[in-house]
């Protein structure tokens, strides 16, 4: 399997499931979440899907569990969508690049400021 035709294949799926959650799921868990990525096993049995959700972390916990409980759903429209001999098992996970890069741009500020020390113990998520 080619990791071109992989990469392909999870581009597909992401525009689906995007698709879908936009226009097809009814649950008010799901409503401020955003598909920032999709990653297949080289073997296209499970795709992870990373996702933003707008609010705190009781809206993204809550977001999670509609996911999953979506899940069966998701994967059944997914299936009737996409041309493929098996459909991935899905597995929702947050996208934390976005605080990562929060973080990196804390640090680079302070550091610009004067204000870090590098004998500091930092903790970087």
């Amino acid at each position: 399997m080619t990791i071109r035709r992989q990469r392909r294949i999870a581009e597909l799926i992401h525009r689906e499931l995007s698709q879908l959650l936009m226009e097809e799921v009814r649950d008010p868990r799901i409503v401020n979440v955003t598909i920032t990525d999709v990653e297949l096993t080289p073997d296209l049995m499970l795709a992870r899907v990373y996702i933003v959700v707008l609010g705190d972390a009781e809206q993204e916990r809550d977001a999670l569990t509609g996911l999953e409980h979506a899940k069966g759903f998701l994967r059944t429209q997914l299936a009737g969508r996409v041309q493929l001999r098996f459909i991935p098992d899905l597995n929702f996970l947050l996208d934390q690049s976005r605080a990562y890069g929060r973080r990196i741009d804390e640090l680079l500020d302070q550091i610009a400021a004067g204000g870090y020390s590098p004998s500091e113990p930092e903790s970087v998520p």
